[in-house]
């Protein structure tokens, strides 16, 4: 997941410049190629090679070694489009203000562009060969065997491929089906206009989003959070109808795409591509909400301590206590291998490893990409870039994007080039269950009871954030859909109902409801950009919680197969369907003891919490 940090602008006159920094804190990408001629050839055999590509057309009914061909040919072309593309582009991040960078990575996107014609002819050419006649061709050639899984997944999803008439005028209709995400974007970005407020306090606010959030976490004084809420989702009232509009031209696309390509429900096809079972979503919707308890008892223990009469939600980020403690980035890379220690030596190798190989962008500079990322980049160590600044977040960032970078190098490391990526079902599992060992690590260390107050705080955030928050957004959008599937209207005052009422389902009688929460669903990006993604986050949430379980919990003699599962499960890559993949890890997420495991880790860290804030007699 990329992290991204809204920039403050107000203090890039403070940044250093990149040459001040020490060369220790910063990438070295000459392993991807040594400089610029390098990559300047690279890119050369590239574009040789994708008009090598199209050439093949019309080939592949020939016999099975031209399949092999033309799949070794795609091959070659992504591992050497991946070292292509980001020897500019994290050149690109390290200061985007270089427009020579920007040139050459604006190069190779329109080379990328011509690569999606060249082969765009391949999935048709292949699909009209009868399935039987390519098993025969990979039963005997097993270098062609290699590639059964992708194949024979093509062939799967066959079914929804309309003839070339239907897919001509649905690829047609993809040029504006981007049309309401567009919108929303520009409304709600571009041409917003952010209000300037005075608050009860006196200070003057500029509610931007990162303004707003940085309120809703730094500021004490609970009327001065109050009028920063009313006023955010101000912006987003006097344009509730507009919003309501382009979320029903979002439905309603995607309601056309369903039904064009023969699915049942909108939620089918958006879990076909990775054969998803639908009970999957329904599962985590429905055991997610049962299992809210130990959110409603962390926000009731959050109002006592906090001494406020009423409790909102713009109360649901402030710091139970305040502690002054900087984590800087030379110790931390000293606990991360201690850290992983439940996962064995080798592993625990590995990352000291990517540590230590100069693969880390840490410090921010002018310039500079905000937020974090892992970039895999196949053949090379996976590139990791940092904001890092000495807080508690930057630490649990690290070990979130570290965790990204070991699933990269397991992956790569035990899997050919057409299996080596992931998708994000699995992608979160190894980053959440990072962060988790590494607050275990911290909490063990400390004896401080206010430190354990703020550890155990951000770790429970991050499960209600990441897991709870997400499961209902999901919950949201599928009770929308579903409103298109059976023909009834969408409007602003329908969507906020939806919204409101799943807000009280899921916190129950822990807030102090607000009438503009119903108007949150407007803000909520994902919602417009990338329908039915966010279930993802809590599936990984939930899938890790599980993993990590049986790891630290289960009987001794037993956690070594449990580690065992685990790291095939990031070995594997993408070699399988991801619900495979996590079965075999111990995981099935269509069985409510899964989304338990979430469950039971939020209640025994508020249990924690509760006896951390009584020790410091907070209440």
């Amino acid at each position: 997941m990329d992290l991204l940090a809204t920039a403050d602008t107000s203090a890039a006159a403070t940044l250093r410049e990149r040459s001040e920094i020490d060369d220790r804190y910063k990438w070295n990408l000459t392993s991807i190629f040594a400089d610029w001629d390098a990559w300047s050839a690279a890119y050369q055999t590239l574009d040789e090679r994708i008009s090598g590509f199209a050439r093949l057309q019309g080939t592949l009914a020939h016999g099975g070694d031209r399949l092999l061909a033309a799949l070794r040919l795609r091959d070659e072309i992504g591992q050497l489009s991946y070292k292509v593309w980001y020897f500019t582009s994290l050149q690109y991040d390290q200061d985007q203000r270089d427009n020579g960078v920007d040139g050459k990575r604006q190069q190779v996107q329109i080379l990328f562009a011509k690569a999606a014609q060249a082969s765009a002819w391949f999935d048709p050419e292949l699909l009209a060969i009868p399935l039987a006649t390519v098993q025969q061709w990979m039963a005997s050639d097993p270098d062609l065997a290699l590639y059964r899984f992708a194949i024979e997944d093509l062939y799967r999803q066959q079914e929804h491929v309309l003839d070339e008439k239907g897919e001509h005028l649905l690829s047609l209709s993809s040029r504006f089906s981007s049309a309401p995400r567009d919108a929303y974007s520009a409304l709600s970005t571009a041409d917003l206009k952010p209000p300037t407020i005075t608050l009860p306090s006196g200070a003057s606010a500029t509610l931007t989003y990162g303004q707003y959030r940085a309120l809703l976490t730094s500021n004490r004084h609970q009327p001065d959070r109050a009028a920063a809420f009313r006023a955010f989702h101000e912006i987003f009232n006097v344009n509730a109808n507009t919003y309501a509009a382009l979320y029903n031209g979002v439905l309603q696309r995607d309601w056309f795409y369903a039904q064009a390509r023969g699915y049942r429900t909108m939620l089918e096809a958006a879990l076909h591509g990775n054969n998803i079972p639908v009970a999957v979503v329904e599962n985590l919707v429905e055991q997610t909400k049962a299992g809210a308890a130990p959110v409603q008892r962390y926000h009731a223990l959050r109002r006592r301590v906090l001494g406020l009469e009423t409790y909102h939600t713009y109360d649901s980020s402030i710091p139970l206590v305040d502690i002054d403690e900087n984590y800087p980035y030379d110790e931390v890379v000293g606990w991360l291998p201690a850290s992983v220690a439940p996962l064995g030596g080798e592993y625990q190798r590995m990352l000291q490893e990517i540590l230590d190989a100069r693969c880390i962008d840490v410090y921010e500079n002018q310039g500079k990409r905000s937020g974090a990322y892992s970039a895999p980049v196949y053949g090379c160590h996976p590139f990791m870039l940092l904001n890092y600044n000495d807080t508690l977040d930057a630490a649990f960032t690290l070990a979130h994007e570290m965790g990204h970078s070991m699933h990269t190098r397991l992956a790569h490391a035990h899997q050919p080039f057409v299996y080596a990526g992931y998708t994000i079902f699995v992608a979160e599992v190894p980053s959440t269950l990072s962060e988790a060992l590494f607050l275990r690590f911290m909490l063990e260390r400390t004896s401080d009871p206010k430190q354990r107050v703020v550890l155990l705080q951000h770790a429970i955030d991050g499960i209600i954030g990441t897991f709870y928050t997400q499961v209902m957004f999901a919950d949201f959008e599928l009770q929308a859909h579903r409103l298109v599937e059976e023909g009834k209207p969408i409007t602003a005052e329908v969507l906020g109902e939806i919204y409101f009422g799943l807000l009280k389902a899921y916190n129950g009688r822990a807030f102090d409801y607000d009438e503009e929460s119903r108007l949150t669903w407007a803000r909520i990006p994902h919602f417009f950009g990338t329908p039915y993604y966010v279930y993802q986050y809590a599936t990984c949430y939930a899938s890790s919680a599980l993993i990590l379980q049986d790891i630290l919990n289960a009987p001794e003699a037993e956690r070594p197969a449990a580690v065992d599962r685990y790291l095939t499960l990031l070995k594997a890559g993408g070699s399988d369907h991801p619900m495979a993949l996590l079965q075999r890890a111990g995981v099935d997420l269509s069985r409510p003891e899964t989304v338990g495991a979430v469950v039971r880790q939020l209640d025994a860290l508020v249990t924690q919490m509760e006896g951390a804030i009584e020790e410091l007699n907070l209440m």
